[in-house]
């Protein structure tokens, strides 16, 4: 039982459970930013991509 208590190889997976919940939730709270910026990139890629030849 008490090596049971100890074991700690299922932290790792706590650990990016949060990590990916911090990240979903940034991304939440700056969708529109980030909506902004993609949608200017592609802006970009698309008027430039008329003038290569």
């Amino acid at each position: 039982m008490r090596r049971f208590l100890e074991d700690e190889s299922g932290m790792g997976v706590v650990e990016v459970i949060l990590i990916i919940v911090v990240l979903i939730g940034l991304v939440i709270i700056f969708q529109t930013q980030i909506q902004k910026i993609v949608n200017n990139i592609f802006k970009t890629i698309t008027s430039k991509a008329g003038s290569v030849k």
